[in-house]
Parts: structure tokens; sequence; C-alpha cells
């Protein structure tokens, strides 16, 4: 890494795969700052925890302001996302562009502030949290897809435009994860697991698992890769057999 101490930014760091997350990279050996929008995270002390609500645009580009003349972050990992479920003829434009602000808009405001200290530095990791839905269709979804869709083309070019400068962008796409955000399908979880040809729904620190080795610089040489950790989920065509 580029200090004695890595430094990792990571946005949406509360709960769920974004906690995963912070204690990963903290056991790792990072200093890790981490974003949340009401409650800070019961993490240890040396975690240190800023408020930003993503939804905030005007939040998002004062807190992505005083990253640009700032010391270089060894990593940054983009978490924090919202949903919004509609089928695609009754989409809102309002609560769509709220998604696209929180999910997509948020992150190219704080991945231009920060890659440049990175560029300077020569070294950089940024990893976005994305969804398998940013590839494949899924019913009621329209929304949630198109944001997701637009961080995989964002991270593409980011990642080709700075890899000469040592900085490497990549895209992990969950499918199915066990957190709080899927508790208002609870009804559909057994028939949803099994279309997974895993059986199960991931657990937060088997995504954690990967940013952990992107950070790393063993994944020197991976960069504008969409890699779905998804237990075969998007592989599968999903017709059973009998």
């Amino acid at each position: 890494m580029t200090t004695p101490h890595p430094r990792a930014l990571v946005i949406g760091g509360r709960r769920g795969i974004g906690a995963a997350v912070v204690e990963t990279l903290a056991a790792r050996g990072f200093a890790v700052t981490y974003t949340y929008r009401t409650d800070p995270g019961p993490f240890d002390a040396a975690i240190a925890g800023q408020p930003l609500d993503l939804a905030d645009r005007s939040a998002v580009d004062a807190f992505a302001t005083a990253q640009e003349d700032a010391p270089a972050w060894d990593a940054l990992v983009q978490v924090g996302g919202t949903t919004y479920d509609a089928l695609a003829a009754m989409m809102d434009q309002d609560a769509t562009e709220r998604a696209m602000q929180v999910n997509f808009f948020a992150f190219a405001r704080i991945a231009r502030a920060v890659v440049r200290p990175m560029l300077r530095a020569r070294y950089g990791r940024i990893i976005a949290i994305g969804s398998v839905i940013g590839q494949v269709a899924s019913q009621g979804n329209a929304a949630y897809g198109a944001t997701k869709a637009a961080l995989l083309a964002y991270v593409r070019s980011l990642a080709i435009e700075s890899a000469k400068r040592g900085v490497t962008v990549n895209y992990v796409a969950p499918g199915f994860v066990d957190t709080e955000m899927m508790a208002p399908f609870a009804a559909y979880r057994s028939s949803t697991e099994g279309r997974i040809p895993a059986g199960r729904y991931a657990r937060p620190d088997e995504i954690a698992a990967v940013v952990g080795f992107l950070v790393s610089r063993e994944a020197s040489y991976v960069n504008g890769a969409y890699i779905p950790v998804d237990g075969g989920l998007t592989a599968s065509a999903g017709v059973p057999r009998s």
C-alpha cells in the first residue's frame, strides 16, 4: 500500500454489506472511515464514522469537495444504496431520480473527488457494490436496475481512464444477500432460494471477502471487472428439471 497504515473510505458502512466491509478492511489493517445516514454503527472506537445522506446532493457535494485536496485514500468502497420497486410503465419520476441520486450520482461525485489524489499518488482501489439486477431484468425493478446499470457503466469508464496510474476500479454484483433490505420480501424467501443454485442467500461477509481481495496489491491486474457474487444465480437459466 502507499502508506504503512492504509486508509479506506466506505460509503454506507452502517449495516449489512457495508458493516461487513468495514469490519473486513479493519481486520486487514486498514484505518477505516465510513459514512452513515442516521445512527453510527457499533464499531470499535478506532473506526471513524461520518454522517452523510446520499440523497442530499448538496451534502454529497460538500463531502466530495473536502476530499479533492486531502491526502489520497488507498481504497474507496461504495456500498450505500436504496431500492425503488415499480413496474416499468408505472415508474414515478421523483422516486426514480432519488434512487439515481443515491445509487449512482452520489458515487460518481465522490469517486471524481477521491480519484484525483489517487492518480497523483499513482495508487488506489475503487470498488462499487452494485447488483446483478444491473445486468439482468427483474419484474418491478426497472428503476433500480437502471441505477445499477449506470453505476456499472461509470465504473468501466473510470477504470480504463485511471489504469495507467495504478488505480483500479471494479464492480461487485451481489445477488440475494441476507440483510435488512430483504426483510420486506421474507414471504418469498423460500421460493427465491429455490432459484439460486447454491440454495441460499449470501452472507454479508461473503461479499466483503471479495472486496477484501480487490483492495489488495494482489488484485493490481483486476480492473474494470464485473464480479457477480450470487451463488450461481445469473449463470443459471432457472429452468427446473423434473
